[in-house]
C-alpha cells in the first residue's frame, strides 16, 4: 500500500463524500444509517466485491439494537421476518462454573433495588435464612427464558434481543440504503491512495483501474483492516493473553425442535460451543484455542455435539482478540472487525458496530476533521471496548474448572486491574457498580459473577433494617409478580409465528 508522511489530523475541507470500503453487516449498517440520516447533504458510496466472503456467523444480538432500529425507523416485525429471527432473552452458560453447573445471564433486572444497595444484598440475606430460590426466579426475563415463553406487549421494557441471520440482515439494510440513494460499486480494492502532504486517504484504486475518491473513509474490510492498519499503520493491542481463544468453526443445521428464547453457550475442553436457534435452522459453532486443540479436533468436537442434519460444511475462522489503538485515524474510521475483535461470548459484535456508527453520526465532521473530536471518539471507543473486554474475561477467570490445560490457564491467569478490582469488591462485600455509559449493568455483572461461583462474604447492613418476616414477604412478592407475568405469556415460538413469521418458511 502507498504510504506518505503524516502531518496534523485537522482539516478545514468539508466532508461531502463518504466512501465505505467493504459490505457485510458493518458496511451495510453504516450505509443504511448514513444515507437515511445524513443522505440529503452527503454522497455515500460503498465498495464491495461479491468474490470476497464475509464472516457472517454473528447471529445473536443484545437489546441495544433497538436503539439503532428506532433511529432508522425499522419495524421489529419487518426485520425479524426478513432475517429468520427469533427472540433472545439471555444466554445460558453451561459447564462454565464447572462441569455440570449451569446458569443464565438474562437481559432483565434482578428484583428490586433500594437507594443504598442492589437487590442481591436482600437475596444474600434471604439465602442465609433459607427463604429464597435461585436468583433468576426474581427476574421476569430470566424466568421466561427458562420456561420458553415470550411476547412483545404494549409499554413493556425492551429487554429482549434477537437471534438472526447476519447475511440476511445485511441484505435487509442494503435495501434501506438503496432506497436512500447509496451508490454501490462492485470491485476489489487494489490500492489505497494517500495525500502527499497529510497522509490522509485520497481514494481507492480498484482492480478494474477505477479510482473511487472521497473525503471520509469507513474501513469495513473485516479482519484485513485494509485501510486502518495495512495503510495507516494504526497499531493493535493484543489481548490474547486474557482471551486466549483464537479460532472458531461454524456450521448450520436443520432445526430439530421449537426454538428457545435464549442462546446456549456450552463450555468445552478448550473453548466453548454456541447454539443459536433461528426460525428455520440453527447456528452452531465452536470457539477454541489452537494452542490446546487442533482444527481437526475442534471440528470433531463440534460435529459430535450438534443436533440436526448439517446444512453447510464446517468452516474455520482464525482471529486475534484485541483492539486498534485508534479506531478513527486521519480521515478513516474503522467499523466492525477492522477496529478489533472481542470473541462473541456475550454477542457484542453488532453492538460495537452500532456504537461506532452512532458515535460517528454524533461527531460527524461535516465542516472538516477536528483533532479534538477524533481524540474524544477514540477515547470513548477505547473505554467502552475495555469494559466489554473485562466482562468477557470474567467468564474465563472466575471458574472452578481445572479439568484441562486450557481451563487451568484461564483460572490462574492474571487479569486487567480494572476487572480484578470488580471481582475483589464483589467477593468482599457484594457490591457492583456500573461506570458511566458502559454496556453491562449491575444485573449482568451479578448474574455472571454469581453464576461463575463467586459468593460474596457479606451483604449490605441496610438489609438488616428489615425483620425476617418483612424480608420474606418482600422477596416472595417479587418472585410471585415475576411468576404471574410469565404465566400470562404465550409460548415463545407460537408468538414468533404470529408476530414475525419468516419469509423463508
Amino acid at each position: 500500500m502507498q504510504k506518505q508522511a503524516s502531518n496534523t489530523t485537522s482539516s478545514n475541507k468539508p466532508i461531502k463524500k463518504v466512501v465505505i470500503a467493504g459490505g457485510g453487516t458493518a458496511g451495510w449498517m453504516a450505509a443504511a444509517a448514513l444515507t437515511k440520516l445524513l443522505g440529503k447533504h452527503l454522497e455515500v458510496v460503498l465498495v464491495e466485491s461479491d468474490q470476497i466472503g464475509t464472516v457472517g456467523v454473528g447471529e445473536a444480538t443484545i437489546p441495544t439494537l433497538h436503539i439503532f432500529h428506532r433511529l432508522l425507523g425499522i419495524k421489529e416485525q419487518d426485520v425479524m421476518a426478513a432475517t429468520n429471527a427469533t427472540f433472545k432473552l439471555g444466554i445460558a452458560f453451561e459447564n462454565w462454573h464447572d462441569v455440570g453447573k449451569d446458569y443464565i445471564h438474562s437481559f432483565g433486572f434482578l428484583g428490586k433495588d433500594c437507594w443504598a444497595c442492589g437487590f442481591q444484598h436482600f437475596w444474600l440475606k434471604g439465602q442465609q435464612r433459607g427463604i429464597v430460590s435461585q436468583i433468576g426466579d426474581y427476574c421476569t426475563e430470566h424466568l421466561a427464558a427458562r420456561e420458553g415463553r415470550f411476547a412483545v406487549l404494549p409499554n413493556q421494557d425492551y429487554n429482549h434481543a434477537y437471534h438472526m441471520d447476519a447475511t440476511l440482515y445485511a441484505k435487509f439494510l442494503r435495501a434501506i440504503a438503496e432506497q436512500h440513494g447509496i451508490t454501490r460499486i462492485e470491485g476489489k480494492i487494489k490500492e489505497v491512495l494517500q495525500h502527499d502532504d497529510t497522509g490522509n486517504i485520497r481514494g481507492l484504486t480498484l482492480e478494474s483501474g477505477d479510482v473511487i475518491e472521497g473525503d471520509l473513509f469507513l474501513d469495513c474490510t473485516g479482519f484485513r483492516a485494509l485501510l486502518i492498519e495495512q495503510t495507516l499503520n494504526t497499531g493493535f493491542d493484543d489481548w490474547s493473553h486474557w482471551l486466549p481463544c483464537d479460532s472458531a468453526i461454524a456450521v448450520q443445521t436443520k432445526t430439530t425442535e421449537k426454538p428457545i428464547p435464549y442462546t446456549r453457550s456450552i463450555a468445552r475442553e478448550s473453548g466453548w460451543q454456541w447454539r443459536i436457534p433461528l426460525q428455520s435452522r440453527t447456528g452452531n459453532g465452536l470457539v477454541f484455542c489452537s494452542k490446546y486443540m487442533s482444527d481437526e479436533e475442534a471440528k470433531a468436537t463440534l460435529m459430535d455435539n450438534i443436533e440436526g442434519e448439517p446444512l453447510t460444511d464446517p468452516r474455520v475462522i482464525k482471529f486475534r482478540t484485541g483492539s486498534r489503538r485508534k479506531t478513527w485515524h486521519k480521515n478513516c474510521v474503522a467499523i466492525g472487525l477492522s477496529s478489533g475483535f472481542l470473541e462473541p461470548l456475550e454477542s457484542t459484535s453488532i453492538h460495537l458496530i452500532q456504537r461506532g456508527i452512532v458515535r460517528l453520526l454524533q461527531m460527524f465532521p461535516s465542516q472538516g476533521l477536528v483533532e479534538e473530536d477524533i481524540n474524544e471518539f477514540n477515547e470513548q471507543t477505547r473505554t467502552e471496548t475495555e469494559n466489554i473486554r473485562d466482562f468477557i474475561v470474567l467468564h474465563y477467570k472466575v471458574t472452578d474448572r481445572t479439568d484441562s490445560r486450557f481451563w487451568r490457564y484461564c483460572k490462574n491467569m492474571s487479569v486487567p486491574a480494572s476487572l480484578q478490582h470488580r471481582i475483589d469488591m464483589f467477593d468482599a462485600s457484594g457490591k457492583v457498580y456500573k461506570h458511566g455509559n458502559e454496556l453491562f449493568g449491575e444485573s449482568s455483572w451479578i448474574q455472571v459473577m454469581m453464576g461463575q461461583g463467586l459468593a460474596p462474604k457479606q451483604y449490605h447492613p441496610i438489609v438488616d433494617m428489615m425483620e425476617d418476616d418483612e424480608l420474606e414477604n418482600f422477596l416472595a412478592s417479587i418472585k410471585a409478580k415475576a411468576k404471574q407475568k410469565v404465566a400470562n405469556l404465550p409460548d415463545h415460538y407460537d408468538f414468533v409465528q404470529h408476530y414475525c413469521k419468516s419469509k423463508m418458511l
